[in-house]
C-alpha cells in the first residue's frame, strides 16, 4: 500500500473535486455564483493561512519576488475570477455533472495553449487524445432531434459557460506555470486566491452587489455547503493533488484526478434522482480516456 501513496492521493483528489462541485452547485442556486466565488476564496484563504503558518512559518507569501507575484496574480485573475465565475454559473445552469465533464476539456486546451504560448509541442499521441476527449464531450452534449438534425442536449448558455470556465482555467494554468518556477505551491495558491478576492471585489462593486454578498453570509444552509466545498476544494483538493504529483508520475496523477465526472454519475442517480443516459456514461469514459492519452503521450 505504501507504494501507492501517489495514486491514492490522486483518487482522493478526484473525490474532493466531486464534493466541491456538488457543494457549490447547491450553494450557487441559493446565493448566486458571484457571492459564492468571493466567499469560498475567503474561506479557502483562511485554511491555507493556517496551513502555511504551521508548515512555512508565515501565514502569507511575503517571500515571493515581484515577478512571481505579478505572474501568479495574473494567473489568479484569469483562472479564479474569469474561469471560475463562468464555471460556477454553469453549475447553476446545467448542473455540476455535465459542467465537470465539459471541464475535462482543460487538458487539451492546456496542450494547445502550451504550444502557442510556451512553445511546448504535442506528440501525435497527445493530439489523438485531445480529439478523443472532445469526442466524448460531444457525445454527451449533442443529440439528434426528430428531424435528424444535431442539436445540444443541454442549454447552450450553460454549455458555453462551462467551456469558457475551462478555457479560463487552462489559460490561468499556463500563466501560473510561468510564474511558479520553484516557488512553494501552497504559497503560490495564496497569491492566486488573493487575486481572486481583488477581482471579485471589483466585480461586486461595479455591479452594486455587496448587499447580495452580505445577504449570502446570512444563508446558513448555503454557508454550510460553501464551507464544505472550500475545505475540499481550494485547500484539501490542492494539497492532495500536490501530494499525488510528489509520489507518482504527474500523468498518472492527472488521469486519476480526472475521474470526477464518473464519480458524479452515481451521485446524480441516487441523490439528485437524475436519469443518466447510457451515452452520457460512455461519453464520460471516452472523455477521460482521451485525458489519459494526452498525459501518457
Amino acid at each position: 500500500m505504501e507504494n501507492y501513496y501517489g495514486e491514492l492521493a490522486a483518487l482522493a483528489t478526484a473525490l474532493c473535486w466531486s464534493v466541491t462541485a456538488t457543494s457549490f452547485e447547491h450553494a450557487g442556486k441559493k446565493v448566486g455564483s458571484l457571492s459564492l466565488n468571493l466567499i469560498r476564496l475567503f474561506i479557502g484563504m483562511f485554511f491555507l493561512m493556517i496551513f502555511t503558518w504551521i508548515f512555512r512559518g508565515s501565514p502569507l507569501p511575503l517571500d515571493a519576488s515581484a515577478s512571481t507575484w505579478a505572474w501568479l496574480f495574473a494567473s489568479g485573475m484569469v483562472g479564479l475570477v474569469i474561469g471560475d465565475l463562468l464555471l460556477f454559473e454553469a453549475f447553476v445552469r446545467i448542473g455540476a455533472r455535465i459542467s465537470m465533464l465539459i471541464y475535462a476539456s482543460v487538458p487539451p486546451m492546456n496542450a494547445i495553449l502550451a504550444y502557442l504560448i510556451l512553445g511546448e509541442s504535442m506528440t501525435g499521441f497527445q493530439i489523438f487524445g485531445m480529439f478523443v476527449t472532445v469526442s466524448g464531450i460531444a457525445l454527451v452534449i449533442l443529440v439528434k432531434d426528430t428531424g435528424k438534425k444535431v442539436k445540444l442536449s443541454h442549454p447552450v448558455a450553460g454549455i458555453l459557460l462551462a467551456f469558457g470556465g475551462a478555457f479560463g482555467q487552462a489559460l490561468g494554468y499556463i500563466i501560473g506555470k510561468v510564474g511558479l518556477e520553484s516557488y512553494d505551491a501552497f504559497a503560490a495558491t495564496q497569491i492566486r486566491l488573493l487575486a481572486g478576492m481583488v477581482g471579485f471585489s471589483i466585480i461586486l462593486t461595479l455591479r452594486h452587489r455587496w448587499g447580495h454578498f452580505l445577504a449570502a453570509l446570512k444563508e446558513k444552509q448555503a454557508m454550510k455547503f460553501i464551507t464544505l466545498g472550500s475545505f475540499f476544494g481550494p485547500f484539501l483538493g490542492i494539497s492532495l493533488s500536490l501530494l499525488a504529483i510528489q509520489y507518482t508520475h504527474p500523468g498518472v496523477a492527472a488521469t486519476l484526478t480526472s475521474i470526477t465526472p464518473v464519480i458524479l454519475i452515481p451521485y446524480a442517480i441516487f441523490v439528485h434522482k437524475e436519469k443518466v443516459h447510457f451515452k452520457e456514461f460512455i461519453g464520460a469514459l471516452v472523455a477521460l480516456a482521451g485525458v489519459g492519452l494526452i498525459f501518457m503521450g
